[in-house]
């Protein structure tokens, strides 16, 4: 029993407390926020020493990848383009590190633990680069809201671009952990994380139909849009966690015009 606790209090000890982004609702008063290009890539934290996933899994980065990391911790997404998601966790996820490493940039949008608002806090890693330059590290560009119509013209610009949304942050705000409505998230369709519980085939094609997906909220529903012909034949696998954009909910709870994006696998 004793183990077992150790082992239980180990796996909570490496898990990673990170700013978590509500999602944008228009009303909010956002003049003077900074904005960003939201990536969609695999999420690092860089501990000062090693690289984790969201989750705390450990990402088996090349030595000569994190070798000229700086100490102090840094929080931001292993990157290659837009629309790129596939072959970035194929290369981020590898517990070979392969010599693909070398397409993945290290996009950073928040220095952890620093003291002084948002600004500041990037300022850190700034002058640090200054003294270390290094090619893997980038800072998140982030450029000022003048209004909503400032915001909603980067957003398409973005999306033109097959990009997947923007990043609003109050830049007075000291650093924290979890969600808040100082850090938020906008994007045309919104996207949420479920479990495959059920694999329907089709009796006629013989391929899938769809999958019974269990959301974050518990509400089981049917997915079946989205997928490629090269993913109905080979589908997710039941455990498997999958992300689905949709466009609000039914009455029901039930994610409204759900359509498959891909696998997660950190």
């Amino acid at each position: 029993m004793r183990i077992i606790i150790l082992l239980f209090l180990s796996i909570l000890s490496f898990a990673v407390e990170l700013q978590k982004p509500e999602v944008y609702q228009g009303n909010e008063k956002i003049d003077s926020w900074l904005m960003s290009e939201k990536l969609d890539g695999i999420r690092g934290y860089w501990d000062g020493k090693e690289l984790k996933s969201r989750k705390g899994k450990k990402l088996y980065a090349p030595k000569w990848f994190i070798k000229d990391f700086p100490p102090f911790k840094l929080d931001g997404e292993l990157w290659t383009k837009r629309d790129d998601f596939e072959h970035i966790q194929s290369i981020v996820m590898d517990k070979y590190p392969s010599i693909k490493w070398e397409e993945i940039t290290y996009n950073i949008f928040e220095v952890p633990e620093t003291k002084g608002d948002f600004i500041e806090r990037l300022k850190k890693l700034e002058n640090w680069l200054k003294e270390h330059p290094n090619r893997y590290i980038k800072i998140v560009k982030q450029k000022r809201v003048k209004n909503k119509k400032n915001l909603d013209k980067f957003l398409e610009e973005i999306l033109s671009k097959k990009g997947e949304g923007v990043i609003l942050k109050d830049p007075k705000k000291d650093y924290h952990t979890g969600r808040s409505s100082s850090f938020l998230k906008v994007k045309k369709a919104l996207d949420m994380e479920g479990e495959v519980i059920k694999i329907n085939i089709s009796e006629k094609t013989k391929v899938l139909k769809s999958l019974q997906i269990k959301p974050e909220n518990g509400t089981i529903f049917n997915l079946g849009t989205g997928f490629t012909n090269k993913q109905r034949k080979n589908p997710p696998k039941i455990g498997d966690i999958v992300t689905f954009k949709y466009f609000g909910f039914t009455k029901n709870g039930k994610p409204k015009f759900a359509s498959f994006l891909h696998i997660r696998k950190d």
